[in-house]
């Protein structure tokens, strides 16, 4: 890949010397061919690109922040000591909201090399002209005061990851090799690992006993749970997949395929085709074929497979879209 930067966004450019030139002026950012004070530094000290000092280190509130039409030049300013990345987004733009996350997500495993600024061009109508930006999202960087541009619309988190590193390698060969420290850069490492979930008291035998493999009891302990909490809908849940694991713990895949294809009559055969289907992830195959088995079967057969239908319904989730497809199915074949 090349370390050069694009110098324009290939949809359309952006020019924000006015914007660069304005913020140095104000706010005290090194222009190019200038000696000044950076943001943490002291008099004399380098800090416009192409500059070689120390690499400075400044505290910020976040290593996210939200920027305005006000407080453009204040953030502009630390571009003397790390890559700003600008993220022109609104409210109502759908790829935005694909795009921001991963801008986010990027700029927090960089480890305080890169700061992001949010742009709601909605609200600050200023520095959507400023950026020029002819559709959003519009990403643009600024190094040491000047702009870099980098591209426009939605892209894939590997492509966004490989800008960034390219922006660093850019930032360092003219003199921008700085961090900045952020109180939830510690966060989201915390964040990271999150703690294990407390099990209710009353749950526990169920699951001890699943763990062991031995799920008649698991089912037994699971039941007495909703005996005496019948809303409990975690319990029934796991009711569900422990009746299934217990239907399938001795079977392999092909006594399974093999029991099914010889005995086409034997509903129960057929109904743990459907439980297999279901545990390696074929979701709609398993509940196809029960459909199937309802529409051709018999009172009795029917309720049995109702009732396993609802089972697995338990098992992949109520809200699930297929749950809820196979559900109005079963409701046309029952009316």
């Amino acid at each position: 890949m090349a370390t050069d930067m694009p110098q324009r966004i290939p949809s359309g450019g952006v020019d924000l010397s006015h914007l660069a030139q304005r913020a140095g002026a104000q706010q005290g950012v090194p222009q190019p061919g200038q000696r000044g004070v950076a943001p943490g530094g002291a008099p004399g000290q380098p800090g416009a690109p192409g500059q070689q000092g120390a690499p400075q280190t400044v505290d910020v509130p976040s290593l996210v922040m939200d920027v305005t039409d006000a407080s453009f030049e204040q953030i502009a300013q630390l571009s003397a000591v790390v890559p700003v990345v600008f993220d022109l987004w609104a409210e109502w733009c759908e790829p935005c909201k694909t795009l921001s996350p991963i801008i986010e997500k990027v700029t927090r495993e960089l480890d305080g090399r890169v700061l992001l600024a949010k742009v709601d061009v909605d609200a600050n109508p200023g520095l959507a002209q400023a950026f020029q930006a002819q559709s959003i999202p519009t990403v643009v960087a600024m190094i040491g005061g000047r702009p870099v541009p980098l591209f426009q619309g939605a892209v894939p988190e590997q492509e966004v990851r490989e800008f960034f590193v390219r922006l660093i390698q850019l930032a360092e060969e003219n003199g921008v090799a700085g961090r900045v420290n952020a109180p939830d850069a510690a966060a989201d490492d915390a964040a990271a690992a999150p703690a294990e979930p407390q099990i209710p008291e009353a749950h526990v035998a169920a699951f001890e006993a699943a763990e062991r493999g031995d799920y008649d009891t698991a089912v037994r302990e699971w039941e007495a749970v909703l005996q005496k909490a019948p809303a409990d809908t975690d319990a029934k849940a796991a009711l569900a997949q422990t009746k299934l694991l217990q239907r399938l713990q001795g079977h392999t895949l092909e006594d399974i395929r093999a029991n099914a294809a010889a005995n086409t009559e034997d509903l129960d055969a057929q109904m743990r085709v459907a439980d297999l289907d279901l545990s390696g992830g074929h979701i709609e195959d398993s509940f196809l074929r029960l459909l199937d088995l309802f529409a051709a079967g018999d009172e009795d057969a029917r309720t049995a497979i109702r009732n396993r239908l609802l089972e697995l319904f338990e098992v992949v989730g109520v809200a699930d879209p297929r749950v809820i497809a196979a559900r109005g199915k079963l409701a046309s074949l029952l009316y």
